[in-house]
């Protein structure tokens, strides 16, 4: 019991270091790079730079992240597993849907990139709240999928139901103002 306390505050101060670690780098000028080519392709190539090595480098960086978190896993749990990364993938996603919603309600147009980072491991937190008290409520595993799939569905909604009640206002003042 006590080893695998040891291990988590260890993974936490671990996130916080790798989170460091990529803000830093994404400040530097290729991590600018990269970050361009991410955003917009055609106008990072006009602006020269190198798009297809920015992607290579991007993925490599992605995969060996990837690589990295897999292992500290196996090593958490104390064996590994070919089906252990199933649905992981699900997992990402709905940590970074999670965290961009929750940092945009927040932070609004102060959301930087530090905030985008730390706002995924939030996410991934939430998350992961969400899948203990389903299970915390006794349903099946069938339905935590059901239910990890509507918590996705609901931050997804979160942005568009924003978007539209202010358009919604907008038409509603317009029509008042004739």
């Amino acid at each position: 019991m006590i080893k695998s306390k040891k291990i988590h505050y260890n993974a936490d101060f671990f996130v916080i270091i790798i989170i460091g670690i990529l803000y830093w780098f994404f400040g530097t000028e290729y991590g600018f790079t990269i970050r361009a080519t991410g955003c917009n392709s055609n106008m990072s190539r006009a602006q020269g730079i190198n798009t297809k090595k920015s992607t290579v480098i991007a993925l490599i960086l992605s995969n060996g992240l990837v690589g990295l978190s897999g292992g500290l896993l196996a090593q958490y749990q104390g064996n590994s597993d070919v089906n252990m990364g199933r649905g992981a993938i699900v997992i990402g996603l709905a940590a970074v849907i999670i965290g961009e919603v929750l940092g945009e309600l927040i932070l609004g147009k102060h959301l930087n990139f530090i905030g985008r980072l730390a706002f995924t491991a939030v996410g991934a937190i939430i998350y992961y709240i969400v899948i203990q008290v389903v299970l915390w409520l006794g349903l099946s595993t069938q339905n935590t999928k059901l239910f990890s799939a509507i918590v996705v569905a609901v931050f997804l909604a979160v942005p568009y139901l924003r978007k539209s009640a202010k358009n919604s206002y907008r038409r509603a003042a317009k029509k008042g103002a004739l």
